[in-house]
């Protein structure tokens, strides 16, 4: 097959003997086996619950009774440093994708459908089983909040270099350094069209979606003239493609940049700045309050489901303060009972699936077959054509209930192709039917596998 690697193929190869069909131990051996105990919380399941769902894609058999011993804060301490070694399987699943182990301009050519599924693949991969579960909800925060079209031009080819260095690198670090980083991302650049962006030909795109979607917000309190003063200072911002240089690089090009003076919002940018105008820009939009709140906003709906709340003023405040540290954001938001006690917040349908998948502990290669399923209920990673990223509005997601319930019913029936659940392990050490919490179970229902599609059909398991 076209875009094998020796590598890539030996370490999938490799995974594959450690983990199929093997007993508890070679299970263990590569980070796939349960934890030892997986003793139910001895109190109320609401709380634990609720912190899984909201600061990661829900519990993992064992993980509910696990929150509770280490109590709201200590959960959250735990999730905000986000230092817990990857499990080896993941490892060696994620270092087979040969998306990472070539430049961009290396992977153009390849065909566009096996690209597409590998940036699918790590994103599901991380997501199911990583321990870092806050920084994998945070990743996909951010990954919608700077959306990029995979299906644009060369854009699927650039998206692996772009999560890997622009949204992993600073989910929970700082804003500004990830709008900085972001604005030098070739497949950033390319999406928004900034490299058709020259002197006395200045192309506004991404000026404006840098103002409405990745800073400032809608009314953030920008104009017109401040779009075309902050595309006159990205002309030049551009990708390598010169004979003889690391093609698919960012490159400035002063020959193509607009040496002007500009003014933004209304701050003097003096002529001849060179690539210095950009950066400044960034500096102005990322210290601005605007911004702060813009931000703010978008965590506290992220995790309380509302943004008109006194949180988002709060957290603005918390981003002045420290240069928008995200972590120093999130940790008293996380801390706080409005998490818990706050309204139910719809689960995506790649939440959903990832939930799924965790809850009954799934062995997954995260490939065409799981794909398939996310496909048909609508969120196919990466290929939301607009630069707003897929709605969080429940309403947006109510005609993918019955793609929902078909893979629920797939998955528990052993029929999504590269995914496989021992319900038999599991019945050894945990009751079957425990596996997904609901206040309401599935009565008259004899076969595990049967009651726990249901609960997953259920309205409680829609909403996080």
């Amino acid at each position: 097959m076209a875009g094998w690697s020796r590598r890539g193929f030996l370490g999938l190869a490799v995974g594959a003997g450690l983990t199929a069909g093997c007993g508890p131990e070679a299970r263990k051996l590569v980070g796939r086996g349960l934890p030892e105990d997986l003793e139910p919380p001895k109190g109320p399941v609401e709380v634990p619950l609720r912190l899984a769902n909201r600061l990661g894609f829900g519990p993992r058999p064992g993980d509910l009774g696990r929150i509770e011993k280490l109590g709201h804060a200590g959960f959250v301490t735990e999730q905000v440093a986000a230092d817990h070694e990857e499990p080896l399987h993941l490892r060696m699943k994620a270092r087979s994708l040969e998306i990472d182990q070539f430049q961009p301009a290396d992977l153009e050519g390849w065909p566009e459908e096996y690209v597409i599924r590998q940036l699918q693949q790590r994103a599901l991969l991380f997501a199911i089983y990583s321990p870092n579960q806050l920084r994998e909800r945070m990743v996909d925060l951010w990954t919608n909040h700077f959306n990029i079209y995979a299906r644009k031009g060369r854009a699927m080819y650039r998206v692996s270099k772009d999560q890997t260095e622009v949204i992993r690198q600073n989910a929970l670090g700082s804003f500004p350094q990830m709008v900085k980083t972001s604005a030098k991302s070739p497949a950033m650049l390319g999406y928004l069209d900034n490299t058709v962006n020259r002197k006395g030909v200045p192309n506004e795109n991404y000026a404006r979606e840098l103002m409405e979607l990745h800073t400032l917000g809608v009314d953030g309190g920008y104009t017109q003239t401040d779009v075309q003063e902050v595309a006159r200072c990205f002309t030049g911002w551009s990708i390598e493609n010169r004979f003889m240089h690391a093609k698919g690089q960012f490159r400035f090009d002063p020959d193509s940049h607009d040496e002007g003076a500009k003014t933004v919002l209304g701050q003097t940018i003096p002529a001849g700045g060179g690539i210095e105008d950009g950066e400044r820009v960034l500096e102005i939009l990322t210290t601005h309050p605007s911004c702060a709140r813009f931000v703010a906003g978008k965590i506290v709906r992220c995790f309380l489901g509302d943004e008109r709340l006194p949180w988002t003023d709060r957290l603005a405040e918390i981003y002045l303060l420290t240069g928008g540290r995200i972590a120093a954001m999130l940790v008293p938001l996380l801390e706080s009972t409005d998490l818990l006690d706050g309204p139910p917040i719809v689960k995506r349908p790649f939440d959903f699936l990832v939930s799924l998948l965790r809850a009954v502990d799934a062995d997954t290669d995260a490939g065409a077959g799981l794909q398939a399923h996310l496909d048909k209920m609508g969120q196919p990673l990466h290929q939301w054509p607009m630069p707003d990223g897929y709605p969080d509005q429940a309403g947006a997601w109510t005609g993918s209930l019955l793609a929902r319930w078909n893979f629920a019913l797939a998955l528990t029936h052993g029929q999504v192709p590269g995914t496989h659940v021992d319900f038999d392990a599991l019945g050894r050490r945990t009751p079957v039917r425990d596996l997904i919490p609901a206040s309401r179970p599935a009565k008259d229902v004899e076969d595990d596998r049967d009651h726990l599609a249901l609960l997953a059909m259920s309205p409680d398991f829609q909403w996080r």
